[in-house]
């Protein structure tokens, strides 16, 4: 028999956990009957959520055996959550996908009949549409996968999703890599291995509000960037040279105009504008090389990156003590 794990990381879902559960439920059934020699197991992570998902998620634990959760005891970041479902998984095969319908569910057959066939290692969505978002964030998007692309040399597919179906090799690859700033979107490109882009048109949530605002969506691209490029550390290089080479046009300039033409030197106002461009260059390049050094310095507290509170085993446990006393 062939294992597939589905790996849903969950933050505040309880409005869309019913929706997914059973439109997942309808495509485990229709592989099942294609494929007779596979199981199934639905992985949640519940990352800290403040509504009801857990004890949603606690009653389909109860319900259906198929499902495992593992609850956080606090929000940790889907990155942590995916590396969690990763890392727990048991499947030949495993799925990352999100509980808001985003990731259509129905995409899962195909992307099985993909690494099936031997050809690929793994098979992901490509969005080829941003209807729905705003043109501003759509813009950014776009800006921030051209930027990652010419300055890494890990090439990141514009539009490609954290929606994957994947080996059980190319999961152990992925969980050598125990880094704890997590930039999942550059590390499933990094590790390599066969990839089949599925393009597919944007998806709005089917319930319930997005928790990826504007502002978390720039810094996770900012992780991105500091973790999978150092070419931020060169633009410190690259402002002193021109620095220096402005500084010393504008000497020249003084000395000449000095010598040939009598001009006084008159200074309050340059020397004031030069000091604040020069200062504020030195803050921007320390900052930068501020940020590196706190991803190494969290990377050296070797903090674990995700603590469990609960899983499906607990709650099982409590069903069947109660049912025992009955």
């Amino acid at each position: 028999m062939k294992l597939i794990s589905i790996v849903v990381p969950c933050y505040n879902e309880q409005e869309v956990l019913p929706l997914f559960y059973r439109e997942i439920t309808n495509v485990m059934a229709r592989i099942k009957d294609k494929h007779s020699d596979t199981e199934f197991e639905l992985l949640f992570i519940n990352d800290g959520s403040k509504d009801e998902t857990l004890k949603c998620l606690r009653e389909l634990a109860v319900n259906d055996s198929r499902v495992r959760y593992i609850s956080f005891s606090r929000n940790f970041g889907k990155e942590a959550g995916m590396y969690a479902g990763l890392q727990n998984s048991k499947g030949d095969y495993v799925v990352v996908m999100d509980a808001d319908l985003q990731h259509p569910p129905a995409f899962i057959p195909q992307m099985y009949e993909y690494v099936l066939s031997g050809e690929y290692d793994c098979a992901t969505t490509r969005r080829v549409s941003r209807e729905g978002e705003s043109k501003i964030r759509s813009w950014f998007s776009r800006k921030f996968y051209k930027i990652m692309n010419k300055i890494s040399q890990t090439e990141i597919v514009d539009g490609a999703q954290d929606f994957r179906f994947m080996t059980r090799q190319m999961v152990d690859a992925i969980l050598s890599m125990k880094e704890y700033n997590r930039f999942s979107k550059g590390i499933f490109s990094w590790v390599g291995f066969r990839t089949k882009y599925m393009p597919y048109e944007n998806v709005e949530r089917a319930a319930g509000n997005t928790t990826w605002s504007f502002k978390s969506l720039f810094k996770y691209s900012l992780e991105g960037i500091f973790a999978f490029s150092t070419a931020p550390l060169s633009i410190s290089s690259f402002l002193g040279i021109l620095s220096f080479i402005i500084a010393f046009i504008m000497i020249l300039v003084l000395v000449i105009k000095w010598l040939a033409f009598g001009d006084p030197v008159q200074g309050y106002t340059t020397t004031i504008c030069v000091i604040l461009m020069m200062g504020g260059l030195q803050l921007f390049c320390i900052g930068i090389l501020g940020q590196y050094l706190s991803k190494t310095y969290l990377e050296s507290k070797n903090r674990p990156i995700y603590i469990i509170h609960e899983t499906e085993n607990d709650v099982r446990k409590e069903n069947h003590i109660e049912n025992d006393k009955h």
